[in-house]
């Protein structure tokens, strides 16, 4: 079980000073990661529940922001692996391949493949093959993908803006920038970990 699972993981009593959360107590920063913390120091107090703290935190603002995020895409007609596909053509500015755009989007050849069909059906981008190589594709945005994202984009920023209108801008620029430092890492070392 991580931090993250099962229905336990709500309410529970304040967390002390300097404990779970790292903020003074009664500072109301109390959250179902700090509960789920607590079980696990009740049943195994010999343990450093610090990496949980971290990690189950991030994994549950994921799925929160995931299940709400998507809101405005979804209104937009559009999955959130469909519209990462269009703005990697958008903001790249050329054409890609199907392989490029997997590396862009971190996502599987097959499910790229299935996008593309399904985003060019809807005449939303454009296949053509490479002159050079018959097995190469090139992907690029019809004026109808081009404006879909450019309608998008502002109605999605401003409803992130509106999810974390609750942190100021020093608080957005530290944790921006300790997200940063943590992908860094992960990007560079998570191949090793898993190995």
């Amino acid at each position: 079980m991580t931090a993250t699972a099962g229905p336990s993981a709500t309410g529970g009593a304040p967390a002390p000073e300097g404990d779970v959360t790292g903020f003074p107590a009664g500072a109301g920063r109390d959250d179902t990661v700090a509960a789920v913390v607590r079980q696990w120091r009740a049943v195994h107090p010999d343990l450093d529940t610090g990496p949980m703290e971290v990690i189950g935190r991030i994994n549950r603002c994921a799925a929160l922001l995931q299940q709400a995020e998507d809101a405005p895409l979804r209104r937009a007609g559009l999955t959130r692996p469909e519209f990462d596909l269009l703005g990697a053509l958008r903001r790249t500015g050329h054409e890609l391949t199907p392989g490029d755009l997997a590396r862009e989007t971190f996502s599987s050849g097959a499910a790229v493949t299935k996008r593309l069909k399904q985003l060019g059906e809807r005449g939303l981008v454009e296949r053509r093959g490479d002159t050079r190589d018959r097995r190469v594709t090139h992907v690029r945005l019809t004026g109808a993908g081009r404006d879909l994202v450019d309608a998008v984009l502002p109605v999605q920023l401003t409803y992130e803006s509106a999810v974390l209108s609750g942190l100021d801008g020093p608080e957005l620029g530290e944790l921006a920038a300790l997200l940063g430092a943590l992908l860094g890492q992960l990007e560079g070392r998570l191949g090793a970990l898993r190995a």
